[in-house]
């Protein structure tokens, strides 16, 4: 399949039409026509079209409408071409539907919005766990296939197979496009949280690329989680999972200077936070904290409030992140949880305290990958003043971040270390 990125990079109005419509654009084509291979194909060739004919002729009142259009087009031209799949165009009555509006008008409250339908597509128990994100990103969020792998920490051909796999498995399966039923929602949901929250993920930090955030994924997280939470208003853990990324996307004016470098939470200008989603973030924990054990993604909301909370980092309440880390640890036992306690504990006790725990995940494969983890070696080695070992992780931490304002602030640490800074 040709590359979409590469298509949409090349125009500035063009990309920014893709990340608006790119989403809408697929799910109404899969839903119309039960084919994600030939969705993606033919919303690639409309993207290439958009780019072959725009910039000559401007771009259309509605663009939206135009790339609909001329990827139902291109879609129906396939089809007839195929005369194996002629009955499957009877079937459709494709050129009466032209008739119909190319694109549906979509509000806030429609339910069920047809990318929330994809996504409980591309979650489906049919697939395995970890192909259902990765084929949700790359479709849906419109990575590209080396994005995908890198958020996975995984390489580039694995992650290829993966992507194939849960095309083939969802046609070999005759998955439904359509949002499960009242009684299929609970056991379905667990794998829908996990994509939004990988989007919201790479929104927050972009696997790849010049620019730290991806404000468009992180805000289309959040809009299908409102949704989400519209259909299941009992379910705690969507309460849970919409507070956390509230609390965490309130931050995202400060996380970068004025050229572009990721600040991190401790040099924050935290009046810069927006205090409007905070408020309502905030006021949603206790919703996903109360009745039961609570999930995964209410106790990391919890820990997001904990940072909003605090006027500074010295004010920050330590010890109580600490213990909510250890219930995370219970429920998602992982590395990069323990990592995240590690720093957690550093900051409650002490640099040396915080450096041994990492010490103690060294030889975790998925953190090898990981810049966050030489990253915290790299800060808590230079607070002890052990100056040429924290230059060697900040060395490999550039050479594994990702995005440009991550390895500038990690370069500017390193020259700090290198002259003799403090």
């Amino acid at each position: 399949m040709k590359d979409e990125r590469a298509a949409r990079g090349t125009t500035p109005v063009v990309e920014a039409v893709f990340r608006e419509e790119h989403g809408r654009l697929l799910a109404a084509l899969v839903r119309r026509f039960g084919d994600l291979d030939l969705a993606e194909e033919v919303t690639s060739e409309a993207v290439e079209a958009a780019l072959a004919k725009w910039p000559a002729h401007g771009v259309p009142p509605k663009p939206g409408a135009w790339l609909m259009t001329t990827a139902r087009r291109k879609a129906v031209d396939r089809l007839r071409r195929d005369q194996a799949l002629a009955a499957r165009l009877a079937i459709l009555q494709v050129d009466a539907d032209r008739a119909e509006p190319a694109v549906a008008p979509a509000t806030d409250g429609e339910l069920p919005d047809e990318r929330l339908q994809l996504f409980f597509t591309c979650s489906h128990p049919a697939l395995a766990a970890e192909d259902r994100v990765a084929l949700t990103l790359r479709c849906l969020a419109g990575l590209t296939t080396s994005e995908v792998a890198r958020a996975f920490l995984v390489p580039e051909s694995t992650m290829a197979k993966r992507i194939v796999r849960a095309k083939k498995k969802i046609r070999e399966a005759r998955v439904p496009f359509r949002t499960p039923g009242a009684g299929e929602l609970p056991d379905r949901l667990p794998g829908v949280l996990q994509v939004l929250y990988s989007v919201f993920t790479e929104g927050y930090v972009a696997s790849a690329g010049p620019r730290l955030q991806r404000l468009d994924l992180a805000e289309e997280a959040i809009r299908l989680a409102r949704i989400l939470r519209s259909l299941l208003p009992a379910q705690r853990e969507v309460t849970g999972l919409l507070a956390l990324m509230l609390l965490v996307h309130a931050r995202r004016e400060a996380r970068t200077g004025p050229d572009g470098e990721l600040v991190l939470l401790d040099e924050q200008d935290r009046s810069r936070w927006d205090s409007a989603m905070i408020a309502e973030g905030l006021g949603l924990v206790p919703i996903a904290l109360v009745g039961g054990t609570p999930g995964r993604y209410a106790v990391q909301a919890a820990i997001a409030a904990l940072h909003d909370e605090a006027a500074d980092l010295g004010t920050t309440d330590w010890p109580q992140i600490v213990a909510l880390y250890d219930v995370l640890l219970t429920l998602t036992p992982s590395p990069i949880v323990a990592l995240n306690r590690a720093v957690a504990v550093a900051f409650r006790d002490g640099p040396a305290a915080g450096l041994a725990l990492l010490d103690e995940l060294a030889d975790e494969p998925r953190l090898h990958r990981y810049h966050p983890f030489p990253m915290a070696r790299a800060a808590l080695l230079h607070r002890l003043g052990r100056h040429a070992e924290a230059a060697a992780a900040y060395r490999k931490a550039v050479e594994l971040a990702g995005t440009e304002p991550e390895r500038a602030r990690l370069r500017r640490k390193l020259r700090e270390i290198e002259h003799g800074d403090s």
